[in-house]
């Protein structure tokens, strides 16, 4: 048995997420290959041969495949899907974007949001927002993965020594074309990979509440911010802060979250998380049912009143405590 696993990159380093699916499929056995599909690619291929964990490093460099369109991916994933027992991505944006497209491609159904893998053709995975865990056997010829990485721990990127083989783009897909991309540029750690998270809800009343409450106690943390549907539907957020079903699935260290009343669909987006902290003025709301620690009260007050206390080093200090 070989996997493929196909990398995601920013054009500088492969992502965690792409180490954390690594890490996943090192349970299937046998021997895993590593795809990186992009434009110029020497730099990325030589640090993507010493991830711990993989055999061949197989590097598909073209100017059309630099935009990461799916139509473009998918072709040159499909030229080497013969050679493998498994296809396997991260389940992030891009691989729900390209592996559908592939598992349609091959005629094979797709096993998505893997959080367990019990031996090469069993595959545990959440249904009904996380409620039920469902263990699914495929015997397609080609199993076809997407991996929710928080489930898994990340390969290390120094130990290995693959070797690294080129691959024959397929030509662009003449039916589509890359327009633009708008790409918001970060100020704080990335939501999916940050091991604080400060995330609101409905309960803030307003982007301006949700600006003037959260950002001062995320600086003070260090954190990523985050948000409720309800609060990015509400326009307190944009769509990229939203955690949840049909957000982003993280698990950090530390989980804050307020004004949250704890909807199902927030739940499966943050439930992994190590510490989870409640601030919410209701009793009764289900976020309580899930908190590690919980504080029923008028976020208006506490937490600027926990802002006020925390300095520098008590920041460092809740960062490591919530480690341990």
């Amino acid at each position: 048995m070989t996997t493929l696993v196909i990398a995601e990159h920013d054009g500088q380093a492969i992502s965690l997420a792409t180490l954390q699916a690594i890490g996943a499929v090192r349970q299937v056995g046998g021997d895993v290959h590593l795809l990186i599909l992009g434009s110029d690619l020497p730099a990325i291929a030589d640090s993507a041969s010493r991830i711990s964990g993989v055999e061949q490093v197989l590097v598909a460099d073209a100017p059309h495949l630099a935009d990461g369109l799916a139509e473009n991916l998918e072709a040159t994933i499909l030229t080497l899907a013969s050679h493998y027992s498994h296809i396997v991505a991260a389940a992030t944006t891009q691989g729900k974007n390209v592996m559908p497209r592939v598992a349609a491609q091959l005629d094979v159904a797709q096993i998505s949001d893997v959080t367990a893998i019990l031996d090469h053709e069993t595959f545990e995975r959440p249904i009904y927002a996380g409620n039920v865990l469902a263990t699914i056997r495929s015997h397609d010829h080609v199993k076809v993965v997407t991996i929710r990485t928080t489930a898994f721990d990340a390969m290390s990127r120094e130990g290995g020594n693959a070797s690294i083989h080129p691959v024959e783009p397929v030509p662009p897909n003449a039916a589509v074309r890359f327009v633009s991309r708008d790409v918001a540029a970060l100020t704080r750690p990335d939501l999916t990979s940050a091991s604080i998270v400060v995330s609101g809800g409905r309960g803030l009343s307003s982007a301006e509440n949700y600006r003037a409450v959260l950002e001062p106690l995320a600086d003070k943390l260090g954190a990523a911010l985050g948000a409720s549907r309800a609060a990015v539907d509400s326009g307190f957020a944009p769509n990229d802060y939203q955690v949840g079903q049909t957000g982003k699935v993280v698990a950090p260290e530390l989980y804050l979250a307020i004004g949250i009343s704890g909807a199902i669909q927030h739940l499966a987006g943050m439930k992994d998380s190590k510490i989870i902290v409640a601030i919410n003025r209701d009793v009764e709301a289900p976020i309580f049912g899930v908190a590690d620690y919980g504080l029923v009260g008028d976020l208006f007050s506490v937490v600027p009143e926990l802002t006020e206390t925390l300095d520098s080093g008590h920041g460092s200090g809740l960062s490591s405590a919530s480690s341990t």
